[in-house]
């Protein structure tokens, strides 16, 4: 009974303080210098008593010592809502960080040069990496005789099968990518797309293992 009525009233001392529901972003784009606040970072659901407050909780301020990239950890959030107040209960949810990019404009811009560069490279290449195919394999040769074969006289010029061969290959790449210029075919994403955001989880698993670890030298000192 008095077991009982002790975790009550413990409880109701918890609903009393408060409980900030907090979910941090995972990558987010600043200015250099900028004053990071917690509502700058977080999704945050409180009380409306201090909600206000919470988001306006500075986090961070940007250095040029600190790079354009910085990870800020929910353990440094969570020690700073509990010197905010600590009857507070922090329930987190979601990643245990999230990524500072420092870009002059505060956002990161498309780089066009660089974009026309890319396609050019993408056209020509996978046009070469096509014909080389054919030529390996004498694709002209199998095509003549595919049609002798269908048809029982030999054709120099395999127009009945080179015509649908070259529509089909433009086909299948527009299913491929699953693109009509800006237009998606469906919301299933294409392989292109699956490997960018592949490579972009891994950059920042390395930014954030390098984070972490330069983190665990500062608090272990310079004589560890």
């Amino acid at each position: 009974m008095l077991h009982t009525t002790w975790k009550r009233s413990l409880e109701v001392r918890r609903l009393k303080a408060g409980i900030v529901y907090l979910r941090l972003r995972r990558r987010v784009e600043v200015l250099p210098g900028a004053v990071i606040k917690l509502g700058d970072i977080a999704s945050i659901e409180t009380d409306r008593r201090y909600a206000d407050r919470i988001r306006e909780l500075i986090v961070w301020k940007m250095r040029p010592e600190d790079g354009n990239l910085l990870m800020i950890d929910m353990l440094q959030i969570v020690r700073l809502i509990r010197r905010f107040d600590p009857d507070l209960t922090v329930e987190t949810f979601g990643e245990p960080h999230v990524l500072l990019e420092t870009t002059p404009s505060g956002k990161v811009k498309p780089r066009y040069v660089l974009l026309v560069a890319a396609w050019l490279l993408l056209f020509f290449g996978s046009g070469m990496a096509i014909m080389n195919f054919h030529a390996d394999v004498d694709m002209p040769v199998v095509q003549r005789r595919i049609i002798e074969l269908l048809t029982g006289r030999p054709d120099r010029h395999a127009w009945l099968f080179e015509v649908p061969y070259s529509l089909g290959v433009g086909l299948g790449m527009l299913i491929f990518f699953n693109r009509v210029f800006r237009k998606r075919l469906n919301d299933e994403p294409n392989p292109l797309e699956v490997e960018m955001f592949m490579y972009q989880e891994n950059v920042n698993h390395y930014v954030i293992t390098e984070e972490y670890a330069k983190t665990r030298e500062r608090e272990a000192g310079p004589d560890a």
